[in-house]
């Protein structure tokens, strides 16, 4: 469809359909649209709109897919029926599995497949932009595959985020835990989320921290025409925290918590995903990657460290200077119980049940080899890999 469709006689344009917010059929720069009151596209709505599209972008989910549209299927009822009130379209990241073909096992589901990727685009935002123009909602759902969601959870989004007066509402599910290397590693990172980007201050127009979770994405048309759509943040790894950052310049509201009552994932099947998942993130979700690893590592030294030093102290209690070991043992222990309080005051905000934050010291390792090898990863190869995709930065 032309970006000029509206200089056309109402006769003469095309009536098929119409996509929302006025987004073209090919992948467009943003900042080379017209641009009107913070309004950056220049194309007529769809007509009638219908309340919200569910946008699933899956690339090689055959094994976690199903029972995320049975979660989202399940959301039909007489006051919000599929099809009438809402649509779901799951977009086929061009995957090699079973994936488009679970998907049209489901009656009521669109399945579109992504149009080719474009040199400088990712793969999610291009299979989400993909879906975007062709969407009918007044409000805009992405939500990855391997997500679960409550029953009447979308309705209850789009209230809350009407309520709250926001036009993008992001939850951070309940993380789903399988094998040891998630139970220990997974607490640790959403620990340092939790402090980097407290929900409070993300939702707080006046602090500048922005952030967002893919997993679940709820956006108002007219907030998602003008932060630019996915075209704004093609090339973004992070494209969902790139986005808040854009809602949040452009003061459309931002909303942000934690929302186990919502929705839950498990959002990596194996060690070596959850590997490559964390090497491609964690960098650009914390600045400080380096640091970060320096006190986590001094962490895992003291946690294990100290108390062997105490028992080697207090076992030299009856040499010549035993007392003074005596003591200098005492002040060991009192020092690895204070690193032990703050370690799991820390670890206790990361929302995650209480045997994975009591077995968290154990990730210590991998998740200080996860810092460093994301920070070489993103600046010394300049490079990331995701899907079977590599990703220039």
């Amino acid at each position: 469809m032309p970006n000029d469709q509206n200089d056309l006689p109402e006769s003469a344009a095309p009536r098929e359909w119409k996509p929302v917010l006025g987004l073209s059929d090919e992948p467009v720069d943003p900042s080379k649209l017209a641009y009107h009151g913070l309004v950056v596209f220049d194309q007529p709505e769809p007509d009638p709109l219908i309340e919200l599209t569910v946008i699933v972008p899956a690339r090689n989910e055959e094994d976690c897919l199903g029972d995320c549209l049975r979660s989202l299927k399940a959301q039909s009822e007489d006051i919000f029926q599929l099809g009438r009130d809402w649509e779901l379209i799951v977009v086929d990241d061009h995957s090699t599995d079973r994936t488009a073909e679970i998907a049209s096992s489901f009656s009521g589901v669109t399945v579109l497949k992504a149009d080719k990727l474009q040199p400088g685009w990712t793969g999610k935002a291009n299979a989400i932009w993909t879906a975007a123009r062709k969407a009918r909602g007044r409000w805009l759902l992405f939500t990855d595959a391997d997500t679960i969601h409550e029953p009447n959870g979308l309705r209850h989004g789009m209230h809350e985020a009407e309520r709250h007066n926001a036009g993008m509402l992001s939850y951070s599910p309940r993380q789903i835990l399988t094998g040891v290397a998630q139970r220990t590693l997974m607490p640790l990172v959403f620990c340092e989320l939790a402090l980097a980007y407290p929900p409070a201050k993300v939702s707080d127009p006046n602090q500048r921290v922005a952030a967002a979770n893919g997993q679940f994405l709820l956006v108002e048309r007219e907030a998602y025409r003008r932060i630019g759509g996915h075209a704004a943040v093609r090339d973004r790894v992070l494209e969902d925290v790139e986005l808040a950052f854009i809602a949040k310049k452009r003061r459309i509201g931002l909303r942000f918590r934690y929302a186990a009552d919502a929705v839950s994932t498990r959002m990596y099947r194996s060690t070596a995903a959850m590997i490559e998942g964390w090497t491609k993130n964690l960098a650009l979700l914390f600045d400080n990657a380096l640091t970060l690893a320096f006190w986590r590592a001094l962490d895992f030294v003291l946690l294990f460290l100290l108390p062997i030093l105490a028992v080697e102290m207090w076992s030299a209690r009856f040499s010549t200077h035993g007392l003074e070991w005596l003591g200098a043992g005492w002040v060991l222990a009192l020092l690895w119980l204070r690193t032990l309080v703050r370690f799991y005051t820390r670890v206790a905000k990361s929302n995650f049940p209480f045997v994975a934050c009591l077995l968290s010291p154990l990730g210590l390792p991998l998740f200080v080899f996860l810092l460093y090898w994301s920070w070489f990863q993103h600046r010394v190869f300049k490079q990331v890999s995701w899907k079977g995709r590599i990703y220039k930065q």
